[in-house]
């Protein structure tokens, strides 16, 4: 018998390729004002995404992506992710995430004028990210 489980399409594409191009069940993406739970028949939304991990399951297995902010479109059955960097746990260098992070902190933890904050917290929260879906769903 086939499966009528209604499913919602989830395409996750950065500047340099389709990271993601499946059907998915739901998905949670973290919007810069909150959590977004999104299944197939959701309302048409728009949403700025966070650092974060972005969960989806397909047939009841857990999937993560670490993704990098962006924008969140869900149109129809359709969910687009449009965002600068992307990778799927199992891609996710972890001791190259791990300097990234080691760092990060060295500049925020230093005493130069000429730091940029902004910029060294948004390095440090990305290389946090990495790490924690490649630690919770298996990088390399």
């Amino acid at each position: 018998m086939a499966d009528t489980k209604k499913k919602l399409h989830l395409e996750v594409i950065t500047p340099d390729a389709a990271v993601l191009n499946e059907d998915v069940d739901f998905i949670i993406a973290r919007a810069l004002d909150g959590d977004l739970g999104i299944l197939p028949g959701h309302a048409a939304i728009i949403a700025s995404l966070d650092i974060n991990p972005l969960v989806y399951e397909i047939n009841g297995k857990k999937n993560t992506l670490a993704v990098a902010a962006g924008f969140l479109e869900v149109n129809g059955e359709t969910a687009t992710v449009i965002t600068s960097a992307a990778e799927k746990a199992g891609d996710i260098d972890v001791v190259r995430s791990e300097h990234a992070r080691e760092r990060a902190e060295k500049r925020l933890h230093g005493k130069r004028d000429n730091i940029d904050v902004e910029r060294a917290e948004l390095a440090l929260k990305r290389a946090l990210c990495r790490l924690q879906v490649a630690h919770n769903y298996g990088g390399k």
